[in-house]
């Protein structure tokens, strides 16, 4: 008698305390969110590779950096240094958690800055295959989630996550992200549109660990399913802790940035 009654105050508290599947998800999110606070600053060289529904590509060379930012999203700045077409252009995003982020397009033939609405943050970014809500850093709170299955992607064992955003005007229904079980950094993220068709894939290839804790891919691919086309974004050169303030990250320096 004594044993049935463990066994249904054990199955009891086991029930009381599981987990439900949109509990597990947000536990991956927040644990990934942890292991990559700290980093403070960063800076990158970058090249962006536009290849066409035929396969031809197009280069445009950037510089990057990035501004980690306590109890918000991160402050970033990408500036254009070629071809002659594009140089000088700035881009500028402040992320923030729960309401609409900041973007800001500084266009060096026109000589002025352009305000990114909300309601356009779907649209490409430069002609490429990322759209500008794309580029801005991944808090937890934009999204709700989902824990799927654990799986095995590429060699590597992953938590499948579907993720919804939470904030107005996004162009996505649902992503599903392949969380490397180690890194806690995603190897892959699948984007459906607003009438929840496969859109986008986005790879991330060519981890490295910087400041012995800190994984960043050297590659991210965006592959649209529904134009052909496809876009890479290849770092170099990442250096953390260079001593940037918020300073760095004013909008009215767009027209100096270089």
């Amino acid at each position: 008698m004594y044993k049935l009654f463990a066994i249904i105050l054990l199955l009891g508290w086991s029930a009381a305390y599981a987990q439900t599947a949109e509990e597990r998800g947000l536990e991956i999110a927040i644990e990934a969110d942890k292991r990559d606070n700290g980093w403070q600053d960063q800076k990158s060289d970058m090249i962006m590779v536009l290849y066409n529904r035929q396969g031809q590509k197009s280069e445009r060379k950037m510089h990057n950096r990035s501004l980690e930012i306590e109890n918000d999203g991160d402050k970033t700045m990408i500036i254009f240094g070629h071809p002659r077409d594009v140089k000088g252009t700035a881009f500028l995003t402040y992320t923030h958690s729960i309401r609409p982020d900041d973007q800001w397009l500084y266009l060096p033939a026109l000589k002025r800055i352009k305000r990114i609405s909300s309601s356009n943050k779907s649209g490409p970014f430069m002609g490429s295959e990322y759209a500008y809500e794309d580029l801005a850093s991944q808090e937890v709170d934009k999204y709700s989630y989902k824990y799927i299955r654990d799986d095995v992607y590429e060699g590597r064992k992953v938590f499948v996550v579907e993720r919804y955003p939470a904030y107005e005007h996004s162009g996505y229904t649902k992503q599903i992200g392949y969380i490397d079980q180690e890194m806690y950094q995603p190897l892959k993220m699948v984007f459906f549109d607003r009438k929840s068709a496969k859109l986008k894939t986005l790879l991330f290839q060519d981890y490295r660990l910087h400041l012995n804790k800190y994984w960043r891919a050297n590659k991210m691919r965006m592959e649209n399913h529904q134009n052909g086309k496809s876009t890479d974004l290849v770092w170099s050169n990442i250096q953390f802790r260079n001593g940037y303030n918020e300073k760095d990250f004013n909008k009215n320096s767009l027209k100096q940035a270089r």
